[in-house]
């Protein structure tokens, strides 16, 4: 999961200052000693890890922060304040030219999954955005780069502008924005070479692509999970090509954060994408205060929100609700559940942008092992409709034939049938919750509950 182990740090930090009624200089400079270790741990650069604890140490022994009613929250709203502040503020949305195409040079290094990513940018702005795309093969060195973009064109139904690897990528580059001229389309996606390093031929041919095309962004597509050395080049790239933007892949892998909370401090290039997984849509716009209070235990509502409208099914989810609340939940409801939240992405992510979550009794450790949803479905089939309805007449022999049935073991339909209960148990917990801040007038409501 994203940031999870910087959020974890962070969170057991905050947490002894939450419920102090009052908080002296002396307990905020301590827990300013730990956010700085703990950013440090999570590969943030020093530099950004020195100016950041400054900052909110500055605001936090402040006379409205110490002298407030709450004045453990107050230090984490500055702390929230501050982590938005330091990824950039708001969202920095892609370009869109008075003129099209909206030409986009897609540059970065061999492996950070550029081919890729452009890809995803040209799903994500047909999909959500109802633009017209064109993906344009510039990577003419690279074995196979060519056919990998086309294959991507062909599976996204997204048209792929190609000249073949023997015509220089700035001639390819030229003529794929007079085509898209020509088609009326709204995007031009240029996917350059990319090299195992930064050199001087690499740089050289980016800069002469960006001559011809006067593109409207440069976006570097760089690998989350190496931390500062994603830092280091989109610096270099920064002051080679001028960037407009950074698309982190492999964010959801990321469980440290370095890159996304020090590439906008260091180079002064937004982040503007997010890849959050393999699939392609799994990229998302980077919101900095999401981001922010999903690493400070907040959660992260509006995304999740987002997500639901448009994977879930309204009608479904209201029966899921009442059967919740009713305690009628089945081992069929389960499955159609799993169905639901699967389509809205990997399940530690959303756990993570559910507020309160992680103060759930239980809930701070839990781990969803995605590869065994298919196990977990083979074993609910593998079950009597009457066993489904009533779990807990699921005896010892019942088990054994379950496992059998669907080619699992007994210790996996066992681990099932308690995850199940846990499930319910929570879900009681959650309802609970919910129903306690109904009463007092306000409070967060299940998103794919309606």
């Amino acid at each position: 999961m994203a940031f999870e182990s910087l959020a974890s740090r962070l969170q057991s930090t905050f947490d002894k200052l939450r419920g102090k009624g009052k908080v002296t200089e002396e307990d905020v400079t301590k827990a300013m000693r730990e956010v700085r270790l703990a950013l440090l741990e999570a590969d943030v650069n020093f530099k950004v890890v020195k100016d950041f604890v400054n900052r909110v140490k500055e605001r936090a022994i402040g006379q409205e922060v110490l002298k407030s009613l709450t004045p453990g929250q107050q230090v984490i709203k500055v702390v929230n304040d501050e982590l938005t502040e330091l990824m950039g503020g708001g969202q920095s949305k892609i370009a869109v030219s008075t003129r099209p195409p909206t030409v986009v040079m897609m540059v970065g290094l061999q492996g950070a999954g550029k081919t890729t990513t452009t890809g995803k940018l040209a799903n994500y702005l047909r999909g959500k955005q109802n633009r017209k795309p064109l993906l344009v093969a510039c990577d003419v060195y690279r074995p196979a780069a060519i056919k990998q973009l086309q294959v991507l064109g062909s599976q996204l139904d997204i048209p792929v502008f190609s000249m073949g690897n023997e015509v220089s990528p700035v001639e390819i580059a030229r003529a794929a924005i007079e085509h898209a001229k020509a088609e009326h389309l709204d995007y031009v996606l240029i996917d350059t070479a990319g090299r195992l390093h930064i050199d001087e031929a690499l740089m050289n041919e980016l800069q002469q692509i960006k001559e011809v095309a006067r593109p409207e962004e440069i976006m570097l597509v760089v690998d989350a999970m190496t931390g500062q050395d994603a830092v280091n080049v989109a610096e270099s790239f920064n002051q080679q090509l001028a960037l407009s933007g950074v698309i982190l892949t492999k964010l959801d892998g990321d469980t440290k954060g370095g890159a996304a909370l020090s590439v906008k401090s260091v180079t002064g290039t937004p982040i503007k994408f997010v890849g959050m997984g393999e699939k392609m849509d799994a990229l998302e716009p980077f919101y900095p205060d999401r981001m922010a209070s999903r690493i400070l235990g907040m959660g992260d509502v509006l995304t999740l929100i987002e997500k639901a409208q448009i994977d879930v099914d309204a009608e479904q989810a209201k029966e899921l609700e009442r059967k919740f609340r009713k305690a009628e939940f089945t081992f069929e409801d389960f499955l159609t559940q799993m169905e639901q939240v699967r389509k809205m992405g990997p399940l530690n992510e959303l756990l993570s942008m559910m507020p309160g979550m992680n103060k759930l009794k239980g809930m701070k450790d839990v781990k969803v092992d995605e590869s065994a949803l298919g196990r977990v479905e083979a074993i609910v089939r593998s079950m009597t409709r009457e066993e489904k309805l009533k779990p807990e007449m699921i005896n010892a022999s019942r088990r054994k034939r379950i496992a059998k049935g669907s080619g699992t073991s007994v210790q996996e339909v066992n681990r099932l049938i308690k995850q199940f209960e846990d499930m319910r148990k929570m879900m009681k917990q959650f309802t609970k919750m919910t129903d306690k801040a109904k009463k007092k007038g306000g409070g967060f409501k299940f998103p794919f509950m309606p």
